[in-house]
């Protein structure tokens, strides 16, 4: 199975590091999204079936991600921007993406 390269890992601990010096009302992600960016960054195994889920997560929150980023944002201000990244934001879906290809053909 593959491992999440190094920007992605990066992210990914970065999300984690920010939502940790927020107040509990300004800490994005579900339990299922921190549990992605500890797997991410600790650089863990990714099934197929993970990374399937993030290209999922990942598509479905580009555009909130986008205009957060585009109102000029950051993972401290924006839950957005912190919920994207704990999955591994756009370098994330790019790697999900060339995994998903190579594992089924």
């Amino acid at each position: 199975m593959p491992v999440a390269p190094a920007d992605v890992r990066k992210i990914a601990r970065k999300a984690l590091d920010v939502r940790e010096t927020l107040p509990k009302s300004r800490q994005a992600g579900t339990l299922v999204g921190l549990a992605r960016a500890n797997q991410l960054a600790k650089g863990e195994d990714v099934s197929l079936q993970t990374l399937l889920r993030m290209r999922s997560y990942l598509l479905r929150a580009r555009e909130n991600y986008r205009n957060a980023k585009s109102q000029g944002k950051t993972a401290e201000n924006s839950k957005a921007i912190q919920a994207y990244m704990l999955w591994g934001s756009t370098p994330g879906l790019r790697w999900a993406q060339r995994q998903i290809t190579k594992l089924t053909k």
